[in-house]
């Protein structure tokens, strides 16, 4: 698991792990992000800080924080060569995601 840091040794454990942070990635990532975070009552993004230019980012308070301390560092772990090309166009939707709504904030 990310959070664990636990590596997987076979090609099916590394497999699984590449699909489950494929999961996470993405369109239905940043869905599952705001369902979750509102869930639990989370804010949308810090007010001051909304891109974690100049703090560490704070995911148990702000929902936009979980894209730069989880979601846009999956892409590099990555264990098999379809994972990679599939976390790549994810990483990317991510990405677009967080220009856009630099855009439409005016931060």
């Amino acid at each position: 698991r990310f959070s664990k840091g636990i590596v997987p040794k076979t090609l099916e454990a590394k497999i699984l792990q590449d699909a489950d942070r494929l999961d996470a990635m993405g369109a239905i990532g940043i869905a599952r992000v705001f369902m979750t975070g509102g869930t639990l009552g989370r804010a949308l993004y810090n007010p001051d800080d909304p891109f974690c230019r100049a703090r560490e980012p704070e995911d148990g308070l702000w929902n936009l924080d979980h894209f730069y301390r989880k979601l846009l560092k999956l892409e590099a772990g990555m264990h098999t060569k379809t994972a990679r090309q599939m976390a790549e166009k994810r990483a990317d939707v991510l990405r677009r995601y967080l220009l856009d709504l630099e855009e439409e904030i005016g931060d």
